[in-house]
């Protein structure tokens, strides 16, 4: 049998006269720079790679600097050279080509412990643009070396959950360097104020993420948090700035005080909300008088008005509080966005025609180039896989393999013969690469590679049991070196610890994964505000942030579960095995919400700040809509909770189908807003 993409020569000649796509162009400008050891003139590469004979010169210019850009953008530097003429009838030349050496990620020799440490730092960020950004690295350094299967260890699998939007919209204008606008809560004030800021920095204490910057209004640096953040960011792509030399975001943080410990006074309806008063005392003498005699009043510490404000409002009218100030007035200020959300118009929606995928999103050129990229090396040094295999490492489906294998045999050097194209073919499934035209390493790290993976391995320290052995540390210092200028740019963001606060629940549940014990517990279930005695096989230990949980099978649910650990009171092994042969998913991480044939699917409108939590939810599909929000509908096991979940958020999430969930949300906040004066 032939080779699937071997060209005849009169197909090589139809190919040749079809007008290439961007992608296809983009990539024939890289390889014929990459293989000219003097440069090539721009008449010449205007006629042979981009095939232009117009006579715009102005135009042609614009798409060859737009062009370089992108490269550039790959992790490619674009060298110019001129030659200078000898005389005025000589006039100068000028010429461009690509360093082959200077753009290559070097070797790097990994373990296995190091591999494990690499696979756990790049699936920390879940579902941020960084997460991307990491699994590009990832396969960056699989395309350098043979494949081998990592064994993740038991009890060590921490996710990232970022600040939504604004996180990447951070991120994004950091590394490029251009301010930011956006509006902001003022601690201080409590008023709404529009924000212009250089970001320095941008990292998670507290349980809360902050961005350091200058802020150009108040001419000094300033700390914003981005749970203040009340609308959209702005991104001033026509203006740059310099960060302070030797900025680091860890250490500046570190120099903030802790918030200081203030009381809250709640009234709470009697006999409800059995997790808030676990925590909580019951006011005595004339502080316990309530207005109303259904109610008990608590008293609650806290450090942060903000993260109280976000729980009290999802009590509704269980719960009101009445001091101090800023915490009713942030209580208020939820409860009336999710009141004036829940009467806005409902949006013109469109689903796509297929399901959506965890995280899903339009796929782009740039996509497809990056990802060309790392395929070429990945195929080299790994011969002879099967498409299917391909396919999977590359988070794609086999036909749009094949659209990029399509693209790559058509990729050469400028106006080649046939044996100057990449040369790609499979045998009865199986790939193959016989001419790679120097693509056989793959592009150094792109500043949002190098700094997903280096933050997430920053991340990793304090999780139990990663250090033994020395091989965090040792994987850091070969991908600082790996990393170069790009890796000291990871000096500017900063994750959150993600150890456990109490380790003790943590080492019960692990050693009953590793030997198959069966546990009896008793367990705080907040969505029922209700507590019980079960029994459970646990399957595997996750977190999220530094909230941790277990995934199990429940005989009294007589399904699988998912447990947090500080909502466990108590916990022990009963004395027998685990009795289930039900295994946990395929897909990492743990899906938090097991979905079941009976669920109730409902249909919820999310805002642009709010739109991350169609994902944490595992949308089955979503309608982007204009003004950056969406339209998502989701699967719920229990559905009485969603009014405490539209409470919650804020005016960032409402409920439109069925249509009585939608009304009792609309009653419960109504009613919660009623017990603020209306």
């Amino acid at each position: 049998m032939l080779p699937r993409f071997l060209l005849s020569a009169e197909e090589f000649s139809n190919v040749a006269r079809v007008s290439v796509s961007r992608t296809e162009r983009l990539l024939n400008l890289l390889i014929a720079l990459l293989n000219t050891k003097y440069g090539l003139p721009r008449a010449e590469l205007r006629a042979k790679v981009y095939h232009d004979t117009s006579g715009n010169d102005v135009a042609f210019g614009r798409m060859f600097e737009r062009d370089k850009n992108d490269l550039r953008q790959f992790g490619f530097t674009v060298e110019t050279l001129t030659d200078h003429g000898w005389s005025e009838d000589d006039p100068a030349t000028t010429r461009y080509r690509i360093g082959k050496e200077s753009n290559r990620l070097p070797d790097m020799q990994l373990s296995p412990g190091e591999w494990a440490v690499l696979h756990l730092a790049s699936q920390l960020w879940e579902r941020a643009a960084l997460g991307s950004a990491a699994a590009h690295a990832l396969r960056k350094l699989q395309a350098s070396g043979t494949l081998s299967d990592v064994e993740l260890p038991v009890g060590v699998l921490p996710r990232i959950r970022p600040a939504g939007q604004a996180f990447d919209d951070v991120v994004a204008a950091m590394h490029a360097r251009h301010p930011v606008s956006f509006p902001y809560l003022a601690g201080t004030t409590g008023r709404e104020e529009q924000r212009t800021v250089e970001p320095w920095g941008l990292g998670s204490r507290f349980g809360q993420w902050y961005l350091t910057g200058f802020d150009r209004a108040r001419q000094a640096p300033r700390h914003f948090r981005l749970s203040r953040f009340t609308g959209a960011v702005t991104v001033l792509e026509k203006e740059t700035y310099l960060p302070p030399a030797d900025f680091n975001i860890r250490e500046e943080l570190d120099r903030l005080p802790e918030l200081p410990l203030w009381t809250a006074v709640v009234d709470v309806r009697k006999g409800r909300l059995l997790g808030l008063r676990r925590r909580a005392t019951l006011a005595a003498g004339d502080a316990a008088v309530t207005p109303d005699g259904g109610d008990e009043r608590l008293l609650v510490e806290f450090r942060d008005a903000e993260v109280l404000a976000e729980e009290l409002a999802s009590y509704g009218p269980d719960a009101v509080a009445r001091g101090p100030e800023e915490l009713v007035t942030a209580v208020r200020h939820r409860l009336r966005n999710a009141a004036g959300f829940n009467e806005a118009r409902m949006p013109a929606y469109r689903f796509a025609d297929s399901p959506r995928g965890r995280s899903a999103r339009k796929r782009t050129s740039e996509d497809q180039l990056k990802r060309m990229l790392q395929l070429v090396p990945f195929l080299v040094h790994n011969q002879g896989l099967h498409i299917k295999d391909v396919a999977a490492r590359f988070g794609i489906t086999p036909d749009e393999l094949e659209s990029d294998l399509r693209i790559l045999i058509c990729s050469g050097l400028p106006e080649g013969y046939p044996d100057d194209l990449l040369d790609i073919h499979w045998e009865e499934g199986h790939v193959y690469i016989t001419q790679d035209l120097d693509l056989t390493r793959p592009v150094r790290f792109t500043v949002d590679e190098a700094c997903a993976l280096l933050t997430g391995l920053e991340t990793l320290n304090g999780l139990p049991g990663l250090a033994e052995g020395g091989a965090l540390e040792s994987v850091t210092l070969k991908l600082m070196a790996a990393a170069g200028e790009q890796g000291l740019q990871a000096a500017s963001l900063s994750g959150p610890e993600v150890g456990p606060e109490d380790s003790a629940v943590l080492d019960t549940v692990r050693e009953a994964i590793q030997g198959s014990l069966q546990l009896r517990m008793t367990y705080f279930s907040a969505q029922r505000d209700q507590v019980s005695d079960r029994e459970v096989d646990p399957l595997r230990l996750y977190s999220l942030d530094n909230t941790w949980y277990f995934e199990a099978y429940c005989h009294s649910a007589r399904g699988l579960r998912n447990f947090r650990l500080d909502r466990v009171q108590e916990i022990r092994p009963n004395g027998k095995p685990a009795s289930t042969a039900v295994r946990t998913g395929e897909g990492f991480p743990a899906k938090l919400f097991t979905p079941n044939d009976d669920d109730t699917t409902v249909l919820v409108q999310f805002t642009r700040q709010g739109a991350g939590l169609a994902d944490d939810y595992y949308a089955e599909r979503v309608a982007p809509l204009p003004d950056g929000g969406l339209v998502a509908e989701i699967r719920f096991a229990n559905t009485a909770w969603l009014p405490m979940f539209v409470a919650q958020h804020g005016g960032a999430a409402r409920i439109l189908e069925p249509a009585g969930l939608a009304a009792a949300a609309r009653d419960w906040i109504e009613a919660a807003l009623a017990r603020y004066g209306g």
